[in-house]
């Protein structure tokens, strides 16, 4: 079968190359072990599979006979952990071979060599027989394999019934029959289902001299059977046996802050394919199944709908985590994270208790700075008297090489919020639309009753030690309010539980969502100190807010289209706004507000980045009319996602976030923020495309279409070409001269006034400094403070020491040190380069574009400056952030 011809992999778009519009995965069971000591991840990965076009109407739904209980059956299995190592030594030996030859070839034509790999005998297939085509890179694959799941004890009574029941269908094998019927299980009969797939993952191989053939290239593995010819003759279980590589770009292997060795997934650009061979398109969706063995001092966490439990593997000083996950999701969604983190508890040290209530109620006014106080990355070293270990002393969760407990209940938080005093609007009395699920056969959460009341999901917040005391200061108590804001604003949480995950320095982002489970930057920790006031916990918890929106756009409504990030991040960013203000209890007016400032710091942001990019990466939906078509056999190709400059551009989130505004003032926000509501009971678990969302907001609001706002108008202004459309620049001028924005102003003519008064003043002469009173701001309002200083072609060197002392700059929240980072280069304020440095070395996911304005001005010390602080990161640093900077620099 011939590969689709249209796809060209030396372009900066991503191939996704499965051929899923001919045969899907269902069902995956990964069985893996983490190698520190060679920075690899071995074991196998099982494929369930079923063809798209098929002839199994005639078979039973429900193929497995009650009263049995699959856990109870036994059968002959095979080790798939020695089995699979066997084979990945016999590949490493062959591959060695392979490198000899290759010893005086350049780097680039080496790593493509490395990546074709061929079973025996591949050359001896046809092109005529089916192909099977799975998303893989980075990959050493030592075996592939059908499995006999007719050998499995607990289908043998089923061999009979499925038999009797295939007149008239005889193509298709017992064995298809036997897979369809537990693919085809009833989701009141997960656990039963589960359990024959965890079964079914362990019988051996396929005996009858017939052998599957695999080849890989730069972006997939291609299996054939010699003969079979179509899907539905394909063999329904297949296992791939393999290893990661050092460098595979799906996983990072990195140090946390404990200098502690940790792996994690990493992630967009190429997601899981360099984790596991998987079908990578949205319309694969599947569920899956994990055992992962890491050594017994780590904690492992992933996507899972229960806390895994460890259990010891053997004699080994290794423990065994299980997880799996029923709701059918993309592959891109599967997460791993393996390091020595320990549990946040909520045991706050009595000397910390009272600074912690007063930093709560972010929505106030931040005292000016009263000094800086001894503080470290681990916390005020002053105001303890004990160590950051103690932090977690009586934790549930332990993990070390001794005896191992969890407690899978009490290691996790509850809150009721009966002592939060957190009202909530109450969104329950809408009108009842009569809308039901749409989506196919899972447990889905929405259905049950009880959980309409469930506020706050079981969550838990892990952290390296030296980071515990900001974590409990900042996520712990920020997390409960921010779950119970998100379902007062979208109704039931689509997961049962949630993890937060403080990811090592080079994390390439703020954080990243996925099914039970965020990963969070340390840029968006509790900025306190002594003197940093209210503002210390708002980047954390609008952040939080954010990633936690994403439960609802971006993981139970996906984009069919991974082109339209808009439908994500555009609508998360949106809806942290609406969240993050119902946690901290802001009125209408103080929303309203706080609204308006941010959108004119979104404004300024988007304007600035679409001046400075090319055009055709500003554009939502690329694929324009093509959005969602993918070629003959499923395979497609993402637009610029290879392009690094991509990654670290915006307008996604703020085009998209400023296209919601735009609706959202055309039909009232109230209206339209019950609009997302019942848009989420009937799109869940589902793909979307950006024409599901507007076609069902134009027929809710059949007036839009009166006032001109059709979908062809909308995709013309907003989706489908660059720039800015006009009414955001006619909105944009309102925003300027909201309230906040001109307490703002009035307080940056006070610091031109001061740096003026400055000039001209010589050294024998010195003045007195000029009292001035200067007007507490909030976080968002110094950012915008310290943006439009950075408009002024001058600032003394007096002014910038005074605006330094005044806001205690050092000690605020990320976003406002990277602005005042910003403002010490341009005006080469000496004095604070040392905090241009910490800035670059602890929050690598912002400082990418501070290396270029260190190096734009051409001054040495600048320049020194800029290849200090990459030298001290480079090794940590992720891969596209460091071949950005690195053209910038080097």
């Amino acid at each position: 079968m011939e590969q689709d011809g249209d796809l060209n992999p030396d372009t900066d778009d991503l191939p996704l190359r499965a051929n899923t519009n001919h045969i899907l995965v269902r069902h995956y069971v990964l069985d893996l072990t983490v190698h520190f000591d060679r920075k690899v991840i071995s074991g196998s990965v099982v494929l369930f599979l079923q063809p798209c076009s098929g002839v199994m109407t005639r078979l039973p739904q429900d193929g497995i006979e009650r009263g049995k209980d699959a856990s109870l059956c036994s059968f002959q299995e095979v080790d798939t952990t020695k089995d699979c190592a066997r084979d990945l030594e016999q590949t490493r030996a062959g591959t060695a071979a392979v490198d000899l030859d290759l010893s005086g070839v350049g780097t680039q034509a080496q790593a493509e060599a490395e990546s074709i790999q061929s079973s025996r005998w591949w050359e001896n297939t046809s092109d005529d027989d089916f192909t099977l085509v799975l998303d893989c890179c980075d990959l050493t694959v030592s075996k592939v394999e059908e499995v006999d799941v007719t050998s499995v004890s607990a289908m043998s009574s089923h061999l009979a019934e499925v038999s009797s029941e295939r007149t008239g269908v005889s193509s298709v094998s017992p064995q298809a029959a036997l897979i369809h019927n537990i693919i085809s299980m009833p989701s009141s009969q997960w656990r039963q289902q589960h359990q024959l797939f965890s079964q079914c993952s362990r019988a051996l191989g396929v005996q009858d001299g017939s052998s599957l053939h695999f080849h890989t290239d730069r972006w997939s593995l291609q299996v054939r059977k010699r003969g079979v010819s179509s899907p539905q003759e394909f063999p329904r279980v297949l296992r791939i046996c393999y290893e990661t590589r050092p460098t595979g770009g799906s996983v990072r292997w990195t140090k946390d802050q404990d200098n502690r060795v940790c792996v994690y997934t990493a992630g967009s650009p190429i997601n899981n394919r360099a984790l596991f061979p998987c079908q990578e398109p949205p319309v694969a969706m599947s569920t899956w199944q994990a055992k992962v063995r890491a050594p017994s001092e780590c904690v492992v966490l992933m996507s899972g709908e229960e806390q895994a439990v460890p259990i010891k593997d053997g004699h080994t000083c290794f423990l065994i985590w299980i997880y799996y996950v029923t709701m059918p999701m993309p592959a891109s969604t599967f997460t791993l994270a393996v390091g020595q983190w320990r549990q946040v508890t909520a045991e706050t040290p009595q000397a910390l208790e009272k600074e912690l209530r007063d930093r709560m109620d972010c929505g106030k006014t931040a005292k000016l700075g009263v000094g800086s106080g001894e503080w470290t990355e681990a916390g005020p070293v002053s105001s303890l008297g004990s160590s950051t270990s103690e932090v977690v002393k009586g934790s549930t969760l332990q993990t070390g090489s001794s005896d191992q407990t969890t407690r899978s209940d009490s290691a996790f938080c509850y809150s009721s919020l009966e002592d939060e005093r957190l009202s909530v609007t109450d969104y329950s009395g809408m009108v009842d639309d009569g809308i039901s699920c749409s989506h196919g056969d899972y447990p889905c959460r929405f259905t049950e009753q009880s959980l309409g009341s469930q506020r706050v999901i079981p969550h838990r917040v892990f952290a390296p030690v030296s980071l515990l005391q900001k974590a409990q200061m900042g996520v712990l108590p920020l997390l409960p309010q921010c779950l119970a804001a998100a379902n007062a604003v979208l109704g039931v949480h689509p997961f049962p539980r949630l993890d937060v995950l403080i990811v090592p320095a080079g994390f390439s982002s703020l954080g990243m969502a996925s099914p039970h489970i965020i990963f969070l930057s340390q840029s968006v920790l509790y900025a306190g100190s002594p003197g940093s006031g209210a503002n210390a916990l708002c980047l954390c918890g609008s952040r939080l807010c954010h990633e936690i929106a994403h439960s609802w756009f971006g993981l139970v409504i996906g984009a069919r289209d991974w082109t339209e990030e808009w439908i994500s991040e555009g609508f998360a960013t949106y809806l942290e706004d609406i969240i993050w203000a119902q946690a901290q209890q802001l009125s209408l007016q103080e929303t309203a507000e706080q609204s308006d400032l941010k959108a004119l710091l979104r404004w300024r942001r988007l304007s600035d980045e679409l001046q400075n990019s090319e055009e055709e990466l500003q554009i939502l939906r690329p694929n324009m009319e093509n959005t969602g078509q993918v070629s003959e056999s499923g395979s497609s190709m993402v637009k610029h996602a290879l392009n690094p400059d991509k990654s670290f551009m915006q307008v996604h989130y703020l085009k998209g976030y400023f296209l919601l505004r735009f609706l959202a003032s055309q039909v009232g926000e109230q209206q339209f923020h019950n609009f997302f509501r019942l848009f989420v009971k009937k799109y869940h678990g589902q793909l979307i495309l950006s024409q599901d969302f507007l076609r069902m907001l134009l027929i809710t609001f059949p007036d839009m279409a009166r006032k001109g706002l059709t979908l062809s108008a909308i995709y013309a202004d907003w989706l489908d070409r660059p720039g800015i459309p006009k009414w955001l620049y006619e909105r944009s001028a309102v925003w300027s001269h909201a309230r906040l924005v001109e307490e703002v102003k009035a307080e940056v003519v006070k610091w031109i006034l001061l740096s003026q008064s400055h000039q001209g003043k010589g050294r024998k002469r010195k003045r007195m400094e000029p009292k001035v009173n200067y007007k507490e701001v909030t976080s968002d309002q110094l950012v915008m403070l310290l943006e439009l200083l950075l408009e002024e072609a001058d600032l003394s060197v007096a002014t910038m020491r005074t605006l330094q002392r005044t806001y205690n700059l050092q000690n605020q929240d990320a976003e406002v040190r990277h602005r005042w980072c910003e403002l010490v280069v341009k005006h080469g304020y000496t004095q604070a380069y040392g905090d241009v440095k910490h800035f670059l070395v602890h929050n690598q996911a912002m400082g990418v574009y501070l290396y270029g304005e260190l190096m734009v001005h051409e001054d040495p010390e600048q320049q020194a400056l800029a290849r200090c602080c990459l030298s001290l990161v480079n090794e940590e640093m992720d891969q596209s952030a460091r071949r950005v900077v690195e053209e910038m620099v080097l």
